[in-house]
């Protein structure tokens, strides 16, 4: 058994690293989201926890949506499921980038556990037959944890977004969190809040038990 406090944000350094070692257990990986801590690392590290300040959320409110992105909701040829291909949503992303990926075999086997377990989700984007982008995350009482999204086809990763925002909103969850920003993300309308912020919103979003679907 692990003890508890290996995985508390006020260890982090002024990077945010909070700890190294462990597993990626689903008891560890749960009790990590429930503590604002995640697992980042490359192939050959050892696991890495995380606890950025600043941390990056999505705001249900306030996700901002392109006159372009807009036509392709309304008459665009995709269709949205959820949960309905998990394995090929997460290799999806494994494979996007050409500097190598974080979500590596490793992180797969253990998120694919998460979604056996009812707390891992995805959300595909289909073009007729195929898989044309989506994203995953992790549901724990009223936070959604996005990890990370993809696309094969124009768009198709924003759709899997606000398909999510709009999901999280009608269903009650409290905290969107996106762990870190990017450029991308900030055009789409992530935003930035301390790490002490973000503690207390977790903490209100734990209080509460949505469900994802």
């Amino acid at each position: 058994m692990f003890a508890p406090p290996f995985l508390l944000p006020e260890f982090a350094d002024e990077n945010g690293l909070v700890a190294l070692g462990g597993d990626l257990r689903p008891e560890r990986l749960l009790y990590a989201y429930r503590s604002g801590v995640f697992p980042w690392y490359n192939q050959g590290e050892p696991i890495c926890w995380w606890s950025p300040d600043p941390r990056a959320i999505f705001e249900l409110d306030g996700l901002r949506v392109s006159r372009r992105l807009a036509r392709t909701l309304r008459s665009g040829p995709y269709r949205v499921t959820v949960d309905r291909d998990f394995a090929g949503v997460i290799r999806g992303c494994a494979e996007r980038g050409e500097e190598g990926t974080w979500i590596i075999p490793e992180m797969i086997g253990a998120y694919e556990r998460l979604h056996r377990l009812g707390y891992a989700h995805s959300v595909e984007v289909w073009c007729g037959t195929d898989l044309a982008g989506g994203l995953y995350g992790v549901a724990v009482g009223g936070l959604f944890a996005g990890e990370s999204m993809f696309s094969r086809q124009r768009d198709a990763s924003k759709v899997a977004l606000v398909d999510t925002v709009e999901r999280l909103r009608g269903q009650g969850f409290q905290l969107f969190d996106i762990q870190l920003l990017t450029e991308h993300t900030a055009r789409l309308g992530a935003v930035e809040i301390s790490r002490k912020q973000y503690l207390a919103r977790l903490r209100r979003a734990l209080a509460c038990s949505p469900t994802f679907a």
